[in-house]
C-alpha cells in the first residue's frame, strides 16, 4: 500500500482498488484506523487522541490532494506525496 504522507510518527497510507468511501490508512505505534475524507473513523481506532486530532487536521488541510490521489489510484496510476504536518 502506497504511502503518501508521514509526520509526528504518523503514517499515511491509500490502497489502490479500495473500497467506497474514499478513505486513508493512518497507522501510529502499530494501531491502525481509517478515516473518510471528512475525519470520520471508517474503522479501527488509534489510542492516541492527540494522535487522531494530528491526523484529522491534515486531512482538513488536504481534502483537494487527497482526492485528487483518490482518483488516481481508482485509475491504478501513481499516487502524488501529500505534505505533512509541520
Amino acid at each position: 500500500m502506497p504511502e503518501i504522507s508521514r509526520f509526528f510518527g504518523i503514517i499515511i497510507r491509500m490502497y489502490y482498488n479500495d473500497h467506497t468511501p474514499p478513505h486513508v490508512h493512518a497507522e501510529y505505534q502499530g494501531e491502525k484506523v481509517l478515516l473518510d475524507f471528512r475525519g470520520n473513523i471508517v474503522r479501527g481506532g488509534i489510542g492516541s487522541r492527540t494522535a487522531l486530532r494530528l491526523v484529522r487536521e491534515w486531512i482538513d488541510l488536504h481534502g483537494t490532494e487527497l482526492e485528487e490521489d483518490w482518483s488516481l489510484a481508482r485509475a491504478g496510476r501513481e499516487l502524488k506525496p501529500v505534505e505533512p504536518l509541520k
